[in-house]
């Protein structure tokens, strides 16, 4: 081997790590886009057989079927929205009632009051309270820039949706040439192994799917239990936004649990805060907790497992990596791609000992 074929290896794996690393960048920076396109493809899963339907049956053309399907799911989030107006009601209610510095006074005499019961019983509160500040928590300054990151986050919600209707669209009024096309584009050497490597993504993603549904509802059910038990009103809707967070793996939860507990006091608020309130609202959270343990034990392991054909260690990896990756949005779609990935792995490179070891369930 001469100097210049060294020099020549090098240089092609500088190029080609080079041009992962921009493609990677390039991805994480579209990644808004990618999600768009996923969720479009699976509306577009869910919409065709609605479609061929109302072709078959009621003899309706293409484009009619079309805007029929996307009329639907318009209707189903109208409904969503529509569940929401009483809780955001209620909440303006309590939030006009709310004196920020005065609820803070407020919060803090309730801390000397717990301060004295527990010197009174003996407990050094300098060490328990004191030196861990916990009262620097109880700054209730920060609901203007909720308010505003709130209207933010709207803004970008309504933009996402007008971008997935719009794609799915297309996708349904043509999706006869997209997989004309697609097929087209096939190599004819590797044709068995995408098509089926296609109907075993369909078939996992269509199991992970129906168990995250089933996972939600579950959730949704012991939620609801819990503040009908504590008397929170708008128990419904509060479960059911806690419920949807859980899709969020590890960090939806938390952010379930804080939501419910801000919930529960502001149902209770009338311009003072109670020992009362702040018990009930503790007492939710705990209820919260052991819903998410029975979640985090039973029914995820179960579902992720069972649904993907995978480890459960192997799925909490793929869910911290791709955390690290892409952020929260990461986390949603970790589980979905991994097993896309695996799939492709095992159709394309089924005498690779690691691949195997992985994908021998599937």
């Amino acid at each position: 081997m001469t100097s210049k074929t060294i020099a020549n290896g090098i240089v092609r794996a500088v190029v080609t790590l080079s041009l992962l690393g921009l493609g990677l960048f390039f991805l994480y920076k579209i990644q808004t886009v990618i999600i768009y396109i996923i969720i479009s493809l699976l509306l577009t899963m869910v919409g065709s057989p609605i479609m061929d339907f109302l072709k078959r049956k009621f003899k309706f053309k293409n484009t009619l079927a079309t805007l029929t399907v996307l009329s639907i799911y318009a209707l189903i989030l109208f409904g969503f929205f529509v569940m929401f107006i009483p809780l955001i009601n209620s909440q303006a209610t309590h939030f006009s009632l709310l004196d920020s510095k005065a609820f803070s006074i407020q919060m803090h005499q309730l801390i000397d009051e717990l301060k004295s019961f527990l010197e009174t019983n003996g407990i050094n509160t300098n060490q328990l309270l004191d030196k861990n500040n916990i009262t620097k928590f109880f700054n209730f300054n920060f609901i203007s820039i909720f308010l505003n990151s709130l209207l933010n986050a709207i803004s970008n919600l309504g933009m996402g949706i007008a971008s997935c209707f719009f794609i799915t669209f297309f996708m349904l009024k043509d999706r006869i040439i997209f997989t004309r096309l697609f097929r087209k584009a096939i190599p004819n050497n590797y044709e068995d192994q995408i098509l089926n490597s296609l109907e075993k993504i369909d078939h996992l993603l269509l199991r992970y799917f129906s168990g995250i549904l089933l996972q939600l509802l579950i959730v949704f059910i012991l939620y609801f239990v819990v503040l009908l038990i504590f008397g929170v009103e708008n128990a419904m809707i509060i479960a059911f936004i806690c419920a949807i967070l859980n899709i969020i793996p590890y960090v939806g939860p938390l952010i379930a649990s804080i939501l419910a507990l801000v919930l529960t006091l502001l149902g209770d608020f009338n311009g003072v805060v109670t020992p009362e309130m702040l018990y009930n609202a503790v007492y939710v959270l705990i209820g919260f907790f052991v819903v998410q343990f029975i979640d985090n034990n039973f029914s995820q392991p179960m579902i992720f497992s069972n649904s993907t054909n995978s480890h459960p260690l192997e799925i909490f990896l793929v869910i911290l990596i791709f955390g690290f990756l892409f952020g929260v949005t990461g986390m949603i779609i970790a589980v979905p791609c991994y097993t896309i990935l695996k799939v492709i792995g095992k159709e394309f490179f089924p005498n690779n000992k690691f691949i195997h070891s992985l994908t021998k369930d599937l």
